[in-house]
């Protein structure tokens, strides 16, 4: 099993969102390497749900990728925000998971929280000038931001 971390704005869709609907697809990733990590990604692996572009930003809780990578339609949809026209049905260009709803933490771990923890020093979402929405994490990493999430 590998470990994730997967960021959504909140006020497009939220953990609490995909609590309500109990899983949904994560498309509309529209970055070559965040779309490579996607494709490594495999059913039953857990993400980190991160809220970004929020104030503050941060780890709100836990998501298991349900389905793997596969070809993501709203790239072939011309009423989509995420429309691609270089991306067909024959040669698609962009992929997509579905990930389920694990938990909401009772603690928000902000991301100055993860800069604070010397123990996460070296996670990808730390470092100056990360911006994927989709990125791998050290499970030592991911231990430990689930432990303060969790409030241990």
């Amino acid at each position: 099993m590998s470990t994730w971390l997967m960021k959504s704005e909140p006020d497009v869709f939220s953990i609490e969102t995909l609590k309500k609907k109990g899983h949904a697809p994560w498309d509309g990733v529209r970055n070559y390497q965040a779309r490579n990590f996607m494709k490594d990604m495999k059913a039953g692996d857990v993400v980190l749900f991160y809220h970004s572009s929020c104030q503050p930003p941060g780890v709100a809780g836990l998501a298991r990728v349900k389905k793997e990578s596969h070809p993501d339609p709203t790239a072939w949809d011309k009423k989509s925000d995420y429309f691609d026209p270089r991306s067909t049905p024959e040669k698609p260009l962009w992929f997509m998971v579905e990930v389920a709803y694990l938990e909401t933490f009772p603690h928000f771990v902000s991301l100055e929280e993860l800069k604070a923890d010397g123990f996460l020093a070296g996670m990808r979402v730390t470092q100056k000038g990360s911006r994927l929405s989709v990125q791998p994490v050290e499970k030592k990493h991911f231990d430990r931001v689930v432990a303060l999430g969790r409030g241990r």
